[in-house]
């Protein structure tokens, strides 16, 4: 049996939202044997640091990255983790009907992680797909917290997904 641990964010907005990525988040980064980002990084080094600290990184751009993360990310980004089979986008439009849609539109995954809303999600859809937006670990919004998510495939299967809520941030030491 073979298990694999991943870890879920989106909507990093650095240096914009914050100066750096909350520290429990990058540990779970470095300790992870996936990273999934679903866009709107904002800056090149984020992409990088990423690249460097996890073991593996699927990853799209979102509608805030520009023409540098646009030209080394997907759209769109698909993965095979030990059978499960994973896209990663960063918009699927609004809520009414989301799953609808995007049981049409990726008809051919398991599990769709996205972000754009900082709205944390996990619903599963008619025909199964599961869909998850870990919300953002640096712009709550209108959320009480900023967020992530981890989770485990086992085989194939998705399980154990949980919402990881951050401690506030410490006004002009973590923000920018």
């Amino acid at each position: 049996m073979t298990t694999l641990s991943l870890v879920l964010t989106a909507d990093t907005h650095l240096p914009r939202r914050a100066k750096v990525l909350p520290g429990e988040l990058l540990e779970a980064v470095r300790a992870a044997d996936v990273v999934v980002h679903a866009g709107d990084w904002v800056d090149e080094a984020t992409l990088d640091l990423l690249e460097e600290s996890s073991q593996r990184l699927v990853a799209c751009w979102g509608n805030n990255d520009g023409p540098g993360l646009r030209a080394r990310l997907p759209e769109v980004a698909r993965a095979d983790l030990d059978g499960l089979r994973l896209g990663v986008v960063h918009e699927t439009g609004q809520k009414l009907r989301r799953e609808e849609r995007m049981d049409a539109t990726y008809d051919d995954v398991d599990v769709l992680v996205f972000g754009h809303s900082h709205i944390p999600w996990d619903t599963t859809t008619a025909r199964g797909m599961r869909l998850l937006n870990p919300g953002s670990p640096t712009d709550r919004r209108q959320q009480p917290y900023c967020t992530w998510m981890s989770a485990t495939v086992t085989d194939g299967d998705l399980a154990d997904v949980v919402l990881h809520r951050l401690p506030p941030r410490r006004p002009g030491r973590d923000r920018a």
